[in-house]
């Protein structure tokens, strides 16, 4: 029996997005569908899938309304390669803009939407750049691995840094090592983490901070994916790891330059601890009907 899905492209800062509206759960589809969707030859051509479904409607859903009743609708994300994803920041911005531009909710300015996810329910709004979306509590997740890839002569240490997904952070020498390293290979973690890692390779940009922002460049590994131009939880936790490193007197507001285009970090104190936002643009790019 084939399978028809109406569809929209969307990216932010370059990573791209086929997305679908499921509001009552009813098309789900397997592994095989989703990496064929986003396949860049003979399908669409995609960094993931984003189903949009109304968190009633699935059991991933229950924690989030249980966490808050406001998250009606659920972003069910899924890796290029078929593989479940917690959470996508970039994705949950094209997330938002596609349920305002289908009629599937309002969303005025100063307004937020609570959107669940693996991950937790994060918060959504309206901004000058696109969409801020809160991405809730990070934590360093204790793990110091090393990460060799391919044309970096020697393995580098690396720093694991949970945003709601896990993430090993690695600081490079150079402009010109990070635009050596060549990521169409998965990099090697030692130890591997039992559910791998996105991988983010960082240099500062010069100078490091300028008129109260850090500025740093990124490029990404995705766990299911492989290399992005961007990848949203990816920048915030580069930019919680320069931080980190940089010491007391670092900023709380970051700049992240990545190949698709520039994304905003910023880290705010909150009652339960400190969280931390990205903002960035979010486009629609075309629609259209697919059947497999």
């Amino acid at each position: 029996m084939s399978t028809k899905i109406h569809f929209t492209k969307g990216q932010g800062t370059g990573n791209d997005f086929v997305l679908f509206a499921d509001p009552d759960g009813e098309t789900t589809l397997t592994p095989d569908q989703i990496a064929a969707l986003c396949d860049r030859h003979f399908g669409i051509g995609a960094d993931g899938v984003i189903r949009a479904v109304k968190s009633s409607k699935l059991p991933d859903g229950a924690a989030a309304l249980a966490e808050d009743d406001a998250a009606e609708w659920f972003m069910d994300y899924h890796n290029a390669d078929g593989s479940v994803a917690e959470m996508c920041g970039n994705g949950i911005r094209v997330f938002a803009k596609f349920l305002i531009d289908h009629g599937l909710l309002e969303l005025g300015d100063g307004n937020t939407l609570a959107v669940g996810t693996r991950g937790g329910v994060r918060d959504v709004q309206r901004n000058k750049s696109g969409f801020q979306a809160d991405m809730g509590r990070w934590r360093l997740d204790g793990t110091e691995p090393t990460v060799r890839a391919r044309n970096l002569a020697v393995a580098r240490p690396g720093l694991g840094i949970n945003v709601g997904n896990p993430h090993v952070v690695v600081a490079l020498a150079s402009d010109e090592e990070l635009d050596s390293a060549d990521l169409s290979y998965i990099p090697i973690l030692d130890p591997e983490p039992a559910g791998g890692a996105n991988i983010e390779f960082v240099v500062p940009l010069e100078p490091l901070v300028k008129d109260g922002v850090g500025r740093i460049r990124m490029r990404v590994h995705e766990r299911g994916s492989g290399e992005t131009l961007s990848c949203g939880t990816g920048a915030v936790a580069a930019a919680l790891a320069t931080r980190h490193w940089a010491g007391p007197g670092a900023p709380n507001q970051w700049q992240v330059q990545v190949p698709g285009g520039t994304v905003g970090v910023r880290m705010f104190p909150t009652e339960d601890g400190e969280h931390v936002s990205l903002s960035g643009p979010a486009e629609l790019v075309y629609s259209g009907d697919v059947t497999f």
